[in-house]
């Protein structure tokens, strides 16, 4: 019987010693995601992290694909947010840790959303919590607030993995960490033996390093020129409005309209401001000018819509003449701030009845 424990004890520490020494080939993107997150490549070899590897790897795999599916119609808009604040966009695979791109995951502690703000947290980054809105179910509102946070903690650690940490057990405990060690160290702070950190946290930095090297060997499904979510649009409605009219009002399911837009609880917006912005689909962009935002629009605005999307050279002016319509009126139906257009822009144009059948 001794022979045969030590026989498997052999068997179990070889494989272990090979799945070790093959997991820098098993997920060839390590080098890129230890880059990002500032984390020193030789980590790869770390025995700690490669046992972690071997326990993790298939559930955090299964954790991957089913946290991807559940955030294709929001990962764009997430990634094109954080590449535009210069924030690596593998911080995604931290919210998908935290929340598995649920908007409306909710913590045993009461963190809430993408990011699982607490409410004391929302508060400092300016998000609205109340009984009918939550921005922490945003994901513009929350991505922004998180990179403001990490930012933050990044200029105070000076490393992107201690921001991720403190991100989840606090700014005092990896301070805390950081002077016991005398080193802030990855390897030395996340020792299991040594317990620098709480082993939450410890297996939150390893989690997110594993599913980001799942993630960018297999891409997230998306190409790098991608920053906006093009299947939705935000349009501005009026405080207290119910998304049930909304919905009505551009024939989709009163569900369905909620499902984009989780920060709106019990289905009213709150009267705390004038003007709040919600998701539609893109489809519906004409009912909801038609229907909703015409309507409510003292100027006089031609009553049938054309969509066009600016060429290169095109100016407001252009269009309306085109069009035989008013550059005021291109305006107020696409609520522009000026009338500087992009290549590729959407606008929808008010147009005659005549016009309108032309085109038809």
């Amino acid at each position: 019987m001794k022979v045969c424990f030590k026989t498997v004890f052999l068997i179990v520490f070889f494989s272990i010693c090979i799945e070790a020494f093959d997991l820098d080939k098993k997920y060839p993107s390590y080098a890129y995601v230890f880059n990002e997150f500032d984390v020193d490549k030789s980590y790869i070899y770390n025995d700690e992290f490669n046992q972690f590897v071997l326990k993790h790897d298939s559930a955090l795999k299964s954790f991957y694909k089913r946290s991807l599916k559940r955030g294709k119609d929001i990962l764009p808009t997430m990634k094109g947010i954080l590449v535009g604040e210069g924030v690596s966009d593998l911080f995604l695979y931290l919210s998908m840790i935290e929340s598995g791109f649920s908007p409306e995951a909710t913590s045993p502690k009461k963190a809430v959303g993408l990011w699982q703000f607490m409410p004391a947290t929302a508060k400092q980054y300016n998000l609205t919590v109340c009984n009918t809105y939550d921005e922490r179910c945003d994901t513009v509102s929350a991505t922004s607030a998180a990179i403001q946070y990490l930012n933050k903690l990044h200029r105070q650690f000076g490393k992107w993995y201690l921001a991720a940490m403190a991100y989840n057990c606090g700014e005092g405990c990896v301070q805390k960490a950081i002077k016991r060690a005398g080193t802030d160290n990855l390897s030395i702070l996340i020792d299991n033996n040594l317990k620098y950190i709480p082993k939450e946290t410890r297996d939150y930095i390893k989690k997110i390093l594993l599913v980001a090297m799942i993630g960018e060997s297999n891409t997230l499904g998306f190409d790098n020129n991608t920053t906006i979510d093009s299947t939705y649009i935000e349009v501005e409605v009026k405080g207290g409005t119910d998304l049930k009219t909304i919905a009505s009002l551009i024939k989709m399911k009163e569900k369905s309209l909620s499902k984009l837009n989780p920060k709106i609880r019990n289905g009213r917006l709150p009267n705390n401001k004038k003007i709040y912005s919600i998701r539609i689909p893109l489809e519906k962009v004409y009912a909801f000018y038609l229907r909703y935002e015409l309507l409510n629009d003292k100027k006089s605005i031609k009553p049938h819509l054309l969509s066009h999307y600016v060429s290169l050279g095109e100016t407001l002016v252009s269009i309306a003449n085109k069009y035989s319509t008013t550059v005021e009126e291109i305006i107020v139906a696409n609520n522009l701030e000026n009338d500087y257009l992009i290549l590729d822009q959407f606008l929808v144009i008010p147009v005659s009845i005549k016009i309108f059948e032309k085109y038809q």
